[in-house]
């Protein structure tokens, strides 16, 4: 089951499901009303993430009802409506993780530029876009645009100095993120946020997989093309900070809320660490896939 927020034939963004097979979406709270007349299903994804596991249970339930009963009001052809990003406006930054597999630490560095220690920067929140969605070149603001394609996950209950024994234990799902960074930018201010923090520079989707549905999140395939070509091909295997250390390390004195999104870093392979570099151009296609999550596609704009 993944979760989607998207525009269903006009109207407000709503949540939705896509089931098993990618070829039908269903909008939650449409079925829902069908099935016994009623309105429980959130209209917002961060609410959704709220309610943790009672919604998945009713998403599913409803989903399961639409799939036996389908009505054209509330199943739709996936082609057929609009993907949004799965929480088009977070309500933090999103939290990024720096240099997280040695081999991307070597690229742009060397052996001293491996981290001993968690690196964490943000992105604001204008970054984000959906599956689909035109990055934005910039090029009167950036002449050096990357991609880093990224597993994230997302929050699903309140914690604060939270074991790495029960870390996984408060991840609601998983997506996808490519962390689209002004390289320049970046080098010329000596910090990460404005290199990464340009509007439309976080894609992300194309859905939420519920965590139960991701036997382990540290080895999962990952792989970015440019136009057709592999740039990025790695497995979570290689983090140098599993998920269970980025959530206990950030979590030392700071609270995570359901909604909050933690990138956890990009493999070897992005555009600067080539010789010559080699930067995003208008007219790119970046596509970022992860096992058992999907692929998500941008077009990179003038």
């Amino acid at each position: 089951m993944k979760l989607i927020t998207a525009i269903f034939n006009g109207g407000e963004p709503a949540i939705g499901v896509v089931p098993e097979g990618e070829e039908t979406a269903i909008h939650l709270r449409r079925a829902e009303r069908a099935m016994d007349g009623k309105e429980t299903i959130p209209s917002s994804m961060l609410e959704a993430i709220a309610q943790g596991d009672a919604f998945l249970a009713r998403a599913r339930e409803v989903a399961d009802w639409a799939l036996r009963y389908s009505g054209a009001n509330y199943v739709y052809r996936l082609g057929d409506i609009r993907l949004l990003a799965p929480i088009p406006r977070p309500a933090k930054n999103v939290f990024c993780i720096g240099k997280n597999y040695v081999d991307h630490a070597l690229e742009l560095g060397d052996a001293a530029d491996v981290p001993k220690h968690l690196i964490v920067f943000s992105k604001t929140p204008t970054t984000v876009i959906g599956h689909e969605e035109t990055i934005l070149r910039h090029a009167d603001v950036t002449d050096e645009v990357d991609y880093e394609g990224e597993l994230a996950l997302i929050i699903g209950k309140k914690g604060q100095a939270i074991r790495r024994e029960e870390a996984l234990d408060y991840v609601f799902g998983y997506t996808i993120i490519n962390d689209v960074t002004a390289r320049d930018l970046q080098e010329r201010h000596q910090q990460y946020l404005l290199g990464k923090s340009l509007d439309t520079f976080c894609p992300m989707g194309p859905w939420i997989v519920p965590s139960k549905f991701v036997t382990n999140p540290n080895a999962l395939r990952i792989e970015t093309r440019v136009n057709g070509e592999v740039r990025q091909q790695a497995s979570t295997k290689q983090f140098i900070f599993p998920i269970e250390s980025i959530i206990e390390t950030i979590s030392k004195g700071m609270t995570l809320e359901p909604g909050d999104i933690i990138a956890t870093g990009t493999p070897a392979g992005v555009g600067k660490g080539m010789n010559p570099p080699r930067f995003l151009q208008a007219g790119d296609v970046v596509e970022v896939t992860i096992e058992g999550i999907g692929t998500l596609r941008n077009k990179v704009g003038e």
